[in-house]
């Protein structure tokens, strides 16, 4: 195997262990968000969360719509944040996905707004 595929595959076996551990350690807005998605509650729509795509790990996916929703936190706020997360969602949406943004602000004081702002991503890829 050469070098470079040595390193590709370390860096997706890294990148699926870190969503492990993600997935362990839900923020509360993650967390409060996931109680609606799992288990195909969200309208039957299946979802699933810290799921690894490239170099990046989704917050929430649902595969079958391509839709994946971040949900943004105060760590979402210098100048490098938001310059990753700017090329983040350019590696997503290069890769066909729709992604949606909501603030853990907005999960917490408007939890039906986010959830009007899924489905309406859903819809549009159905």
């Amino acid at each position: 195997m050469a070098a470079s595929e040595n390193q590709e595959a370390r860096a997706r076996r890294e990148t699926r262990e870190r969503a492990r551990a993600l997935r362990r350690q839900l923020t509360p807005a993650e967390a409060q968000l996931w109680t609606r998605l799992r288990g195909r509650r969200f309208l039957d729509w299946k979802f699933v969360r810290q799921a690894p795509i490239g170099p990046y790990i989704a917050d929430f996916l649902c595969r079958s719509a391509l839709v994946v929703v971040e949900v943004d936190g105060a760590t979402h706020s210098t100048e490098a944040e938001l310059a990753h997360d700017v090329r983040r969602t350019a590696y997503l949406v290069g890769r066909g996905y729709r992604v949606v943004r909501v603030g853990n602000i907005d999960v917490r004081d408007n939890l039906e707004g986010v959830e009007e702002t899924i489905l309406a991503a859903l819809a549009d890829r159905s």
